[in-house]
């Protein structure tokens, strides 16, 4: 086995909370291991464009408490092609990286697989505030998220109690509904839109219409970003215009992205980042590091894209052949657990929002 002597870490595609936190861990867990290593600024991009830096202890020493990422983001389109990714590779070899752990999400997943394939060992860590990679039960990026929206919703609450009214509040999840769903039964939501589930807009109309009936003043209703007719200022329209409950639009738009990260978006990355370099270092690569069942897990990244495509819908019959019976059947299972778990949340909310 090959001895690491410098390793490249990057994060990628849209920042989340708790990416500091995952470098900082890879940083520090390599240099307790004495290996050196290279922060590669923007992404994907820092690599084609020779943009790197070394990191060492003190670099990380203050980044615990920052959202955002200190080493930046970019998506790079060039690194698609064959001619970027060339130039990614050269950059690996000019600085001696032996290794490289990317922190993002499916994006930045395959790219970490077109580097394994071109002999560069990498290793990624899932970072995404939309916690939508199918194969780990968590995201670093995703509590801090939650509560963030919780917050700005709490304070739509007060005024809509104030003046009998109800807010459409539209969140971030680019096609996921974790975010919306979770923050629905935190904020007591009577209503939510996620594209994972039919939404009966009628239904919610006739509970609107007999909860203001009974005396209820204030009403939320969250809704997933990027769902036709409902993630838009026309639905808020038609609940009002059905229901007589004055009905605003918020966007809560990227502040969803920002802020410290919590407690547990902290511990989770520390673990990530921690378990990325032992992999790494243990001569393993094209994994990806999850939280499964409270357990910090690797799992082949070929596997975990696989199950992320077919969850999606948009997995190929011979993506799926490759894998045995057994692995298939693994996969359809986890694919079945994340369905699961949008129609027990929606149920959840339709037994306690009145």
């Amino acid at each position: 086995m090959a001895k690491f002597r410098r390793i490249g870490v990057l994060t990628s595609g849209g920042d989340a909370p708790g990416m500091n936190n995952a470098v900082r861990a890879v940083t520090r867990a390599a240099l307790a291991g004495g290996v050196e290593v290279i922060g590669i600024n923007g992404g994907y991009s820092g690599l084609v464009n020779d943009n790197v830096r070394t990191l060492t202890a003190r670099d990380v020493s203050n980044v615990v408490t920052h959202g955002g990422t200190m080493l930046y983001s970019d998506r790079c389109v060039e690194f698609k092609t064959e001619e970027g990714m060339a130039r990614a590779v050269e950059t690996c070899k000019k600085y001696e990286i032996d290794g490289i752990i990317a922190c993002g999400g499916d994006g930045t997943f395959r790219g970490a697989t077109d580097l394994s394939n071109r002999g560069i060992p990498t290793i990624g860590i899932p970072c995404t505030i939309d916690n939508d990679i199918t194969s780990t039960d968590y995201a670093i990026g995703y509590d801090t998220a939650m509560n963030t929206v919780v917050e700005m919703i709490d304070r739509l609450r007060d005024t809509c109690e104030s003046h009998a009214r109800c807010n459409v509040v539209e969140v971030m999840g680019n096609h996921a509904g974790g975010i919306a769903v979770q923050t629905a039964i935190a904020c007591g939501a009577v209503g939510c839109v996620i594209a994972e589930e039919p939404f009966d807009e009628d239904a919610l109309i006739a509970k609107m219409i007999r909860m203001k009936n009974d005396g209820k003043r204030g009403f939320i209703v969250v809704v997933s970003e990027l769902i036709p007719d409902y993630a838009d200022p026309a639905f808020a329209k038609r609940i009002q215009e059905k229901t007589g409950i004055e009905t605003k639009f918020a966007r809560l738009a990227h502040v969803v992205r920002g802020g410290n990260p919590t407690l547990r978006d902290r511990v989770t990355a520390a673990k990530m980042g921690s378990r990325a370099v032992s992999e790494l270092l243990a001569g393993k690569s094209n994994l990806v590091i999850c939280e499964q069942n409270n357990e910090i897990v690797s799992l082949d990244i070929n596997f975990a894209q696989t199950a992320d495509r077919i969850y999606k819908g948009k997995a190929k019959p011979e993506e799926i052949e490759k894998y045995s019976a057994d692995e298939q059947a693994v996969i359809n299972a986890t694919v079945a657990k994340k369905q699961q778990y949008f129609k027990d949340m929606l149920a959840l909310i339709e037994e306690i929002s009145g």
